[in-house]
C-alpha cells in the first residue's frame, strides 16, 4: 500500500488531526525554548556554579551536540518500532534533562543534564513523520514547514522569556517551566497522538550512529579546546584528523547500508545538499549569536565594552531580531514566488553579513546592536525561508519530512560548530579579571562575518528551479506560494 494511500486512510478515520498538530506544536515549542532559554543565563551559571566561561559555553554545545547526534538515529528508530511511542519517549527523556537541570549544583551535572535534553531534538523528525504519516496530502508541507518555523521563532522568544522569568523567580525555573510543558505534551501524545500504522522494515544500525557521534564529538573538542591547547599542538591535530577520518568512514557506512540513518542518495541531489550547505554555514553564524551577544551585552561597561545590562535588556536588545524575522517570515512567500527562492537564499545571508560587521566594528552603543539584531532577523528570516522551500521542491513528496528535519539539523550541527568556535576565539587571551577581552568578541564577531559570507556564496551554487517546475510541486504539495500554507481544504 502506497505511503499517500494509508495517510488519506488514516486522516480519514481521524478527522481532527489538528488536535495532533497542537500536541506537536507543543512538542517542538518546549524543545525549540530550551535551545536559547540558557544563553542569556550563561555568565550566571558561570557564577553560580563556579566554573569559567570555556567550561559554562559546554551547556549550550553539549545540548547542540546532543541534538544532532540524536535526532536522525530517534527518527530511524520510531520508523521502525512507532513514531508515537518515541515521540513519547524523547518527551519523556526531555523531561528528566530538565528536571535534572533544575536541580543541578555542579557544572558537570548541568552538562550532563543538557545532554539529556538534547534527546528531544528526536522530537523534530518524530513529528515530521506523524504529519507526513496522518495528515491529508494537501496539508503536509504547510504544516511541516509551520513546525520547524517553531524552531526559529522558539530561539528567538527563549532570549527574551529568560530575563522576565529570572528576574521573578530564578535560573532554575528555565528548566521548572519548559519540564511542565514537556510532561503535559507527553501525556497529550499519549492519549490523543494515534500510532502510525506505517512502519520501515530493517534493523536499526548501530555503526552510523557511533560515527556520526565520534566525529561530531572529535570536531567540537578540537574546535572549543584549540586556544587552551594550542592549534598546532598533537591533541588538537589529532582530534581534527580523526574527525575526517570518521566523517568519510560514516559516509561509506551510510552509503552502503540497507536501512541508512541519514539517505545519502537524497542528501547527494545538487539542491539538497548546497541548500544543507548553506543551512549549516548560517547555522554557525545564528546559534553563535544568539549565544554570546548577551554575554557581551551584560559585560559591565567598566571593562572598555560592554554595557552592564541585565538579563532582560541583553533579551530586549536581542528582540528586533524576532520581530524583523517573523515579519520577512509572511513576505517571503509572495517574494520567492516572485523572484525565486534560491535569489532570497543568497540575498539573506548577504544582507546578515552586515550585522557581524556592525558587532564586530561598531558596537559602542545600544542602538547600534539593536540595528544589528534587526539586520540579523532580515536576512537569516529570508535564508530560513527560502530553504524549507528549496527542499520541498527538491525531493519527492513522501521524503518531506525527512528531508525538511535533516536541514533543520544540519543548522543545528552547525550551531554547534558555531557556538564551540566563538567559545575558543572569545576565551583567548582573557583578562587578568577573567571576562574576556574586547578584541576576541571583535574577532569572533568577524570570523562569523566571513562564514556567513561563505554561505551567501555557497547559496549560488544551488540550482535554479524552472518556474514551471515550481508551480507543479507547489500544486502537488497544496502551496499556494513557497513557504506558506493553504489554509483550508480545497473545494
Amino acid at each position: 500500500m502506497s505511503s499517500d494511500v494509508r495517510r488519506s486512510s488514516s486522516s480519514t478515520s481521524s478527522p481532527h488531526y489538528w488536535v495532533t498538530f497542537a500536541v506537536l506544536a507543543a512538542s517542538v515549542a518546549a524543545y525549540a525554548l530550551l535551545q536559547s532559554l540558557v544563553t542569556p543565563v550563561l555568565s550566571t551559571i558561570q557564577h553560580d556554579l563556579h566554573t569559567d566561561q570555556a567550561t559554562v559555553t559546554w551547556v549550550l554545545t553539549a545540548y547542540l551536540l546532543s541534538a544532532s547526534i540524536s535526532t536522525p538515529i530517534l527518527g530511524r528508530i520510531g520508523d521502525r518500532v512507532g513514531k508515537e511511542r518515541m515521540l513519547v519517549a524523547t518527551l519523556v527523556a526531555l523531561a528528566v534533562g530538565s528536571l535534572l537541570a533544575a536541580v543541578a549544583s555542579s557544572i558537570g551535572v548541568m552538562i550532563v543534564a543538557r545532554v539529556i535534553q538534547g534527546l528531544g531534538g528526536g522530537v523534530l523528525p518524530l513529528s515530521f513523520g506523524i504529519v507526513r504519516d496522518e495528515f491529508p496530502r494537501e496539508k503536509v508541507a504547510g504544516a511541516v514547514g509551520l513546525l520547524a518555523a517553531l524552531l526559529a521563532v522558539g530561539a528567538g522568544l527563549g532570549i527574551v522569556l529568560a530575563g522576565p522569568i529570572v528576574d521573578l523567580l530564578d535560573y532554575h525555573w528555565l528548566f521548572w517551566i519548559p519540564l511542565v510543558v514537556t510532561v503535559l505534551a507527553a501525556v497529550a501524545a499519549k492519549l490523543l497522538v494515534p500510532e502510525s500504522p506505517v512502519r520501515t522494515p530493517g534493523r536499526v544500525s548501530l555503526l552510523p550512529a557511533v560515527l556520526l557521534s565520534a566525529w561530531l564529538v572529535c570536531l567540537l573538542l578540537a574546535l572549543s579546546q584549540g586556544t587552551a591547547w594550542g592549534w598546532g599542538s598533537g591533541r588538537i591535530v589529532g582530534l581534527l584528523v580523526a574527525a575526517a577520518v570518521l566523517a568519510v568512514a560514516w559516509v561509506v557506512v551510510e552509503s552502503r547500508s540497507s536501512a541508512p540513518l541519514i539517505d545519502m542518495r537524497m542528501m547527494r541531489r545538487p539542491a539538497v545538499w548546497t541548500t544543507n550547505l548553506v543551512a549549516l554555514l548560517v547555522g554557525v553564524g545564528l546559534y553563535a549569536t544568539f549565544g554570546f551577544l548577551p554575554e557581551f551585552l551584560q559585560t559591565p561597561s567598566a571593562a572598555g565594552y560592554g554595557f552592564g545590562s541585565s538579563i532582560t535588556q541583553s533579551g530586549l536588545i536581542l528582540l528586533p531580531s524576532s520581530v524583523t524575522m517573523f515579519i520577512v517570515g509572511i513576505a517571503s512567500g509572495p517574494l520567492a514566488a516572485r523572484f525565486g527562492a534560491k535569489a532570497l537564499v543568497v540575498v539573506g545571508p548577504a544582507v546578515a553579513v552586515v550585522t557581524f560587521v556592525l558587532l564586530a566594528f561598531a558596537h559602542d552603543s545600544v542602538w547600534q546592536v539593536c540595528v544589528a539584531t534587526g539586520v540579523m532577523g532580515v536576512g537569516f528570516g529570508f535564508a530560513f525561508s527560502a530553504m524549507s522551500s528549496l527542499i520541498v521542491e527538491a525531493v519527492p513528496a513522501e521524503q518531506t519530512g525527512v528531508a525538511s528535519g535533516m536541514n533543520a539539523n544540519i543548522r543545528t550541527i552547525g550551531g554547534s560548530i558555531g557556538a564551540a568556535l566563538m567559545a575558543s576565539i572569545v576565551t583567548s587571551g582573557a583578562r587578568p579579571d577573567g571576562l574576556p577581552r574586547e578584541a576576541g568578541y571583535t574577532h569572533g564577531f568577524a570570523v562569523l562575518g566571513v562564514v556567513t559570507l561563505a554561505a551567501a556564496v555557497a547559496a549560488l551554487l544551488i540550482p535554479r528551479t524552472r518556474p514551471a517546475v515550481v508551480e507543479e510541486r507547489h500544486a502537488e504539495l497544496g502551496i499556494v506560494a513557497a513557504g506558506t500554507l493553504v489554509g483550508s481544504e480545497p473545494e
